[in-house]
């Protein structure tokens, strides 16, 4: 899993009210930050954290799922 992208398909589950500058203002980052979080592959655990909790979504349990996943297929 592309942790960025999944970010991005939460992200743009939400509300239009849920902009891009709301997202960055509730990260307290530029704009251009939330496009590079989009584009990343893995990411720090505190940040996920805080995009857990902005967005009211547990990416920790995507991650989680996704790997038990994989440990099923290698069996």
């Amino acid at each position: 899993m592309k942790i960025g992208e999944r970010i991005k398909e939460v992200f743009d589950g939400k509300p239009k009210s849920c902009s891009i500058g709301w997202f960055a203002g509730q990260l307290h980052c530029d704009r251009r930050n939330i496009y590079r979080i989009f584009a990343k592959d893995n990411i720090d655990i505190q940040l996920l954290g805080h995009i857990s909790q902005v967005l009211d979504h547990d990416f920790f349990a995507d991650l989680s799922a996704e790997l038990k996943f994989s440990n099923e297929d290698n069996i």
